[in-house]
């Protein structure tokens, strides 16, 4: 074989290579996961610091939110998109004026879709705590001033409106993103079972179990809603008992009101979201 022969063949065989390296290229960034993350501030990760740079401050988006550890863990490619303060409601509508609606962010080709949602519908998380401090503030000494002031009527509010707002939020991602697999995230405990943290949690002692059996029905409106579209629903009262925000700091996964390690309290820290990331990851895995 004469030189010239050689390399000829030579360089044909590195065009060919060459070919193959750019077949490949498209293929290969097609297998990347597309994944969008919404909610409110349990799932922006609200308080747990640094916040994304370029996201709307008032969003308060954590760099280090669940949606965020599970990408990173996964190689997923993430848009985030989830908010502070966000209720169902924001899913269609801008919640700010540089926030457009959430649903915006969802298209026929994303793959993965997270979110925590309903705590805000109707104010009853932030109403149902604050009505119950500003409760044990102005009846020092009672057992349950804020059961006894508002009964029924966080619960009323849950079951009438917040229940089928997210199963009509959960049914627009569905027509948003039709070959998704959607997961939504119950709520950790804020409150222990029984006793009191108080002024950590200045909340009456009776109003605990209140609290707690309000957050229990939230989550079961979650879980039902979640049922009746089937979306899998990830339950986090079971893993994170004990990680309340009545416990030392170390091992809770939500923050108190006072002498909060971060400047959004009651809600969760870097802990809590990384425990969050953990179970969705095996709701996925599954």
């Amino acid at each position: 074989m004469t030189h010239r022969s050689r390399v000829r063949i030579c360089a044909a065989a590195l065009l060919t290579a060459l070919a193959c390296a750019v077949s490949v290229a498209p293929s290969a960034h097609a297998d990347v996961l597309e994944y969008v993350n919404l909610g409110d501030s349990f799932s922006a990760g609200s308080g747990v610091l640094p916040l994304v740079g370029d996201a709307p401050l008032a969003c308060l988006r954590s760099e280090r939110n669940f949606a965020r550890v599970v990408a990173e863990q996964q190689g997923y490619e993430l848009i985030d998109v989830s908010c502070g303060g966000a209720s169902t409601e924001d899913f269609r509508s801008r919640q700010h004026p540089d926030t457009p609606p959430q649903l915006d962010a969802l298209s026929s080709s994303t793959d993965l879709v997270t979110l925590m949602i309903g705590g805000n519908d109707g104010g009853v998380f932030a109403g149902a705590i604050g009505a119950c401090v500003r409760a044990a503030l102005g009846s020092p000494g009672t057992f349950s001033p804020c059961a006894d002031t508002a009964g029924t009527s966080f619960v009323d509010t849950i079951e009438h409106q917040t229940y089928p707002a997210i199963v009509q939020a959960l049914s627009d991602v569905r027509d948003r993103a039709p070959s998704a697999h959607i997961v939504i995230v119950g709520y950790p405990w804020l409150l222990p079972a029984q006793g009191t943290c108080s002024p950590n949690m200045p909340v009456a002692e009776g109003d605990v179990p209140y609290l707690r059996a309000l957050q229990s029905t939230l989550n079961t409106a979650v879980s039902r809603a979640a049922s009746e579209t089937g979306v899998t629903y990830v339950d986090m009262s079971v893993v994170s008992e004990g990680h309340d925000g009545c416990q030392p700091a170390g091992s809770r996964w939500v923050e108190p009101l006072v002498f909060s390690e971060q400047f959004v309290p009651v809600h969760p820290n870097a802990l809590g979201e990384a425990a969050i990331a953990d179970e969705v990851t095996r709701a996925l895995t599954r």
